[in-house]
């Protein structure tokens, strides 16, 4: 070997705060520059009575050692808790330097990860951390992201200052958006900031989308506005984590990615698929039936409002006890783009692609454990409250008339209703 990198690998276990270690992760480079991935749950922890696997796909409970050569060693498991794209741009800001090794970002992310899972070189995990900033903070954060967008120190003091401020606090969560993690009274919030070069109101867009997809019986992240010194902020509730005492129960929290064992790379995006998703959650849900109904009724209010951004990071399983569930909806943005005859999905969404339209939608029915019928009528009730309540839902959470004059387009595009060869369905 000529490099070798190791860290113990922590877990909070269902209904508990504090970390325990659960096994050792190790990525070593060989001599023909391969790079291996090799995970073993450690033997005091494949005791305990109340011990839990890592995800449902690659690291499941058992005494072996698994490997993987894929994505330069990282399990997804272990890459779904490492800083996204936002946070890996924080975290090279901090050190001075614009690219690290990949296990140079899983040690630099903040102990605050998504999910349940924390990293350390320590045989002992280290208590979780306590204290976050609060939402009186949302100023003194959107300052500090508006300087590093801007790549000019001299709006918040020097590079790594700007960078101390999100460091803790905005690594963990999906997504390229700048964001931070707040808590109130009761709950923690990934603070989701706008951008100065926004083309509209992006908090209160994506607060009015969720707002929508409740309206469509769809379960989706909680969210509410903040307005900071004339600045829109959009507060999402953390589902995988629940306030107990003084500290959170972490829930464990897997990507679509990790399901469908892609990447995000050009090459592996023939797996991006909610077909082959549905084939996964059948499997590894605890109730495969209630959570494929709601994932194809996400399928269609994607479709029905051009959130033509709905990769595999944008939906996971989550675990708040020993079983998996599809989680909460989450990021969901409009794309108001100029084509009225074909839009496609990020992800294959039936039997003709990813085409983004009523034929190919109700055409994966079986996938998803509905009759085509049953998948017509859904399909239905999405379109039609869309239609219905979506101008009224964004003018309701403060979107200002430009800005849905700006997005109207996104909404029921006229091909959405077009057959395979272009007809009326």
């Amino acid at each position: 070997m000529t490099s070798e990198h190791e860290c113990y690998v922590y877990i909070v276990l269902p209904g508990e705060t504090e970390f325990v270690t659960a096994g050792r992760f190790q990525v070593s480079e060989t001599r023909d520059g391969a790079t291996l991935g090799q995970f073993v749950y450690g033997r005091r922890y494949l005791a305990r009575n109340d011990a839990v696997e890592l995800d449902p796909v690659e690291l499941r409970l058992a005494d072996r050692t698994y490997e993987t050569a894929r994505m330069k060693g990282i399990f997804g498991a272990i890459r779904d808790a490492m800083p996204d794209h936002w946070g890996r741009r924080v975290i090279e800001k901090h050190s001075g330097h614009t690219q690290l090794d990949e296990f140079d970002y899983l040690m630099e992310g903040p102990d605050d990860r998504a999910g349940a899972l924390g990293f350390g070189l320590g045989v002992e995990p280290p208590a979780p951390r306590r204290q976050f900033n609060r939402t009186l903070d949302l100023s003194r954060l959107q300052k500090a992201a508006d300087a590093i967008i801007a790549d000019d120190p001299d709006r918040a003091g020097s590079a790594r200052a700007q960078a101390e401020e999100l460091l803790l606090e905005g690594t963990a969560m999906g997504g390229a958006r700048p964001k931070a993690v707040v808590q109130d009274d009761h709950a923690l919030w990934l603070a989701k900031f706008s951008r100065q070069d926004d083309r509209w109101n992006h908090p209160r867009v994506e607060h009015a989308l969720l707002l929508l997809a409740r309206a469509c019986d769809i379960d989706a992240a909680d969210s509410r506005i903040e307005t900071i010194g004339g600045r829109d902020v959009l507060l999402v509730r953390r589902f995988d984590r629940d306030r107990s005492g003084e500290g959170y129960h972490r829930h464990r929290m897997v990507s679509a990615l990790t399901l469908l064992q892609s990447e995000d790379s050009p090459a592996d995006q023939a797996r991006w698929s909610y077909l082959l998703l549905a084939d996964e959650v059948r499997r590894a849900s605890a109730r495969p039936e209630e959570d494929l109904r709601d994932l194809f009724a996400r399928m269609c209010l994607n479709a029905a409002i051009s959130n033509l951004d709905d990769h595999p990071r944008n939906h996971a399983l989550l675990a708040k006890g020993q079983e998996w569930r599809l989680s909460p909806a989450y990021d969901l943005t409009p794309s108001p783009v100029v084509a009225l005859e074909r839009r496609d999905l990020a992800m294959e969404c039936g039997p003709a692609g990813r085409l983004a339209n009523k034929s190919n939608l109700v055409g994966a029915a079986g996938r998803f454990l509905l009759g085509k019928d049953e998948a017509a009528a859904i399909f239905a009730r999405i379109t039609e409250t869309v239609r219905d309540e979506w101008h009224a839902t964004m003018r309701r959470a403060g979107v200002s008339e430009q800005d849905c004059d700006a997005i109207t387009s996104a909404f029921l595009y006229d091909g959405l209703f077009f057959g395979a060869a272009g007809q009326d369905v």
